[in-house]
């Protein structure tokens, strides 16, 4: 079985080139990652989540932990025997939605005490805990239980919350089982204070997680603060490693993140806007509810080579859309997914070119062409 690796294959500034190895198969850097919350990428079949280009899915620790359970998906083979997915598989470690959806949640030292969203039964999740249930997932990544930062948050509040995270990173790295092939990332808090940004990373980089995310940002702070923490954290975690922005983002959010040294990213954006009519193209966003596509017979994005683009019109999407057929969603999920893969791609090859400058600013020279 093979170790879980990061080797560096190019660079053009900061820009990284890469590959990730792991007991579950390779990934190639820049890498998004489709989010499959409760062990489905929504609207599509695993087959379809591979055919547009995906490596990396997400699974959610807090979701699978309420249902269907950690030990039924365990006695089901695991994450990647249930949802067929060979590949390599993240799991965010719940800690987010503990915050976001959790009903009458209550945080000290030990963990967080919750009840959950669905039914109001009540759950105690801790790093130990998170990491346990992860392993029952069998997640090829795992990742480090923190508490998420709010914002805005006050210097004093925000290192109280990251010293915190800190701490449960250490007990997460000590109840981590090392595999051959498996990995566990800690989360760089702190908010947008540079002097804590710099101490989070520092406590992480000594703890030695396999890979190192950047958690705290995307909630609120507007992407010139998001970019500008970007620049004085990114340096701070090992070149050796692979570097993850959570939750992030829009396309021009993935290219500034990479021009700054990230590798991975994940995020909701492309498959909630798929099943709600709306398109990420090469030539910029648009809602496919509006009636100036009823009679559009051109593809939605002539540059695109998913299933929609190849055989539907835009049209015909506008239509599903407005007579509410689920394929609408199905198609447009799928083109959404097959669009940031390709940017992906197309950001990885700019890289071992050495022309990722002229890449990205072609890329949003060309969203500047939508009205919508």
């Amino acid at each position: 079985m093979s170790e879980f690796t990061f080797t560096l294959l190019g660079q053009d500034g900061a820009a990284r080139r890469g590959c990730i190895t792991t007991a579950h198969g390779t990934a190639q850097t820049p890498a998004f990652m489709a989010v499959g919350t409760a062990g489905t990428v929504k609207a599509m079949t695993a087959d379809q989540v591979r055919a547009t280009g995906s490596e990396i899915v997400l699974g959610n620790t807090y979701h699978l932990m309420l249902r269907p359970g950690a030990d039924r998906v365990a006695a089901l083979g695991g994450l990647h025997r249930m949802m067929d997915w060979p590949g390599i598989i993240l799991t965010d470690s719940g800690g987010f939605q503990v915050m976001s959806l959790a009903k009458l949640r209550k945080l000290d030292e030990i963990g967080v005490t919750f009840r959950s969203h669905i039914d109001g039964s009540a759950h105690h999740l801790t790093p130990e805990s998170s990491t346990a249930i992860q392993h029952k997932l069998d997640a090829t990544i795992t990742m480090a239980f923190d508490e998420c930062t709010p914002f805005p948050a006050t210097p004093a509040e925000a290192a109280a919350s990251m010293r915190l995270s800190m701490r449960w990173a250490a007990r997460s790295r000590a109840a981590f089982t090392p595999r051959p092939g498996y990995g566990q990332f800690g989360i760089v808090q702190g908010g947008t204070y540079p002097d804590l940004r710099a101490e989070s990373a520092a406590a992480l980089t000594a703890l030695g997680f396999e890979g190192y995310a950047i958690g705290g940002l995307a909630v609120g702070e507007g992407q010139a603060a998001m970019f500008e923490t970007l620049d004085f954290t990114t340096p701070l975690l090992p070149a050796t490693s692979p570097r993850y922005l959570m939750g992030v983002g829009t396309p021009d959010d993935l290219l500034g993140a990479i021009e700054r040294g990230i590798d991975m990213f994940d995020c909701v954006m492309p498959t909630r806007a798929g099943r709600t009519g709306r398109a990420y193209t090469s030539r910029g966003v648009f809602n496919l509810r509006n009636a100036r596509f009823a009679d559009d017979a051109t593809p939605l994005d002539p540059a695109c080579t998913c299933t929609l683009c190849t055989r539907h019109s835009a049209a015909y999407l506008h239509h599903l859309f407005r007579c509410e057929e689920m394929l609408g969603p199905m198609l447009l999920t799928g083109h959404n997914l097959t669009y940031y893969q390709a940017l992906m791609h197309g950001a990885r090859k700019a890289i071992e070119q050495r022309r990722f400058a002229d890449y990205a600013a072609a890329a949003r020279d060309g969203w500047r062409q939508t009205n919508d």
